[in-house]
């Protein structure tokens, strides 16, 4: 009776011993979990603790960005199947699924994402972050605030501790840029540039300040025709609607075209009223589509755009 007492001491502390070891390995577990997580305070003021090194990301509409960071997201923002961004389907995006831009809640569960980043606050409206949140942490990164995709690069690398390559990247962009400026100087001098993005038979001008008229006249230094000048002034939309009348009169020695698909500035320039364009009159007109990179804004967006004005430009 005596061993049996002393046998059932021995497993009780042994048993006791095993609880101890099993809630201590549970709360270094915890805590080493926790010490693997970051919190940030997204753009919308939320607290989100980021997990490290996620794997199945959902960030549309900042694929520039993501891949620019080496981070393949699990999805690609799109409207409608034919409308994805082209220009980025070489550099990482082929072949991933579809996700919508309005990102339906049923269709990001399914994706099975660990990291959630929205392009707009707009998306997280009323109770949508909540629920976003119930997938996977949510982080809002508001496109909108960043004029300058470098600063937009910068802010996202925060997310994946990736500032310096951010920064490595800017540095790249500018080199190329401030080099293709000066054989650009060289080429042209102070001949006139402009961006028109032809859709819907609508003629859009670049704004001088953003999108591809950021690359043109801040990154490249290349001159704006008055009409570009005249339209951007206090005018914060991408890309503003012209006249026909307007552009009829336009004094541009080059002209970047964007339309549907190749041959489009042919049919938009087609009316007599734009052959005293002087980048119409000379042949001096640059067609691209919206499969490339125009339309857009980043770090490979821009080196895009600035190889492509090199190449039109750089051997007149």
């Amino acid at each position: 009776m005596k061993k049996l007492a002393v046998l059932m001491l021995g497993i009780s502390i042994f048993a006791a011993g095993c609880s101890n070891d099993e809630s201590n390995t549970s709360e270094q577990a915890s805590e080493e979990s926790a010490a693997e997580e970051q919190v940030l305070t997204d753009d919308a003021g939320n607290e989100v603790a980021i997990p490290e090194n996620p794997e199945r990301i959902i960030g549309t509409y900042l694929e520039d960005d993501l891949l620019t960071l080496e981070e393949t997201p699990a999805a690609q923002w799109t409207i409608g199947e034919d409308s994805v961004q082209e220009y980025l389907q070489a550099e990482g995006l082929e072949g991933l699924p579809l996700m919508p831009f309005d990102l339906p809640f049923e269709t990001v569960v399914q994706e099975e994402p660990d990291l959630i980043l929205l392009s707009s606050a707009d998306l997280a409206e009323g109770e949508k972050y909540e629920s976003y949140s119930k997938i996977a942490p949510t982080f809002i990164v508001e496109s909108g605030n960043y004029d300058d995709w470098r600063d937009r690069l910068t802010r996202v690398s925060e997310v994946f501790g990736k500032e310096d390559l951010a920064a490595e990247k800017v540095a790249e962009y500018d080199t190329l840029s401030e080099e293709t400026a000066a054989d650009l100087e060289s080429e042209i001098g102070g001949e006139t540039a402009a961006a028109i993005w032809w859709t819907g038979d609508s003629y859009f001008i670049s704004n001088k300040d953003k999108s591809s008229g950021e690359v043109l006249y801040n990154d490249l230094g290349l001159s704006a025709p008055a009409l570009v000048e005249e339209l951007s002034e206090g005018n914060e939309t991408p890309w503003i609607e012209a006249s026909l009348e307007s552009l009829a009169e336009m004094e541009a020695d080059h002209i970047f075209f964007i339309g549907n698909s190749e041959g489009d500035s042919e049919t938009a320039f087609s009316d007599d009223v734009f052959k005293n364009i002087p980048a119409v009159e000379n042949g001096n007109v640059y067609e691209y589509t919206r499969e490339d990179s125009w339309l857009y804004s980043g770090y490979i967006a821009n080196s895009l755009i600035v190889q492509d004005v090199e190449e039109a430009l750089g051997s007149n």
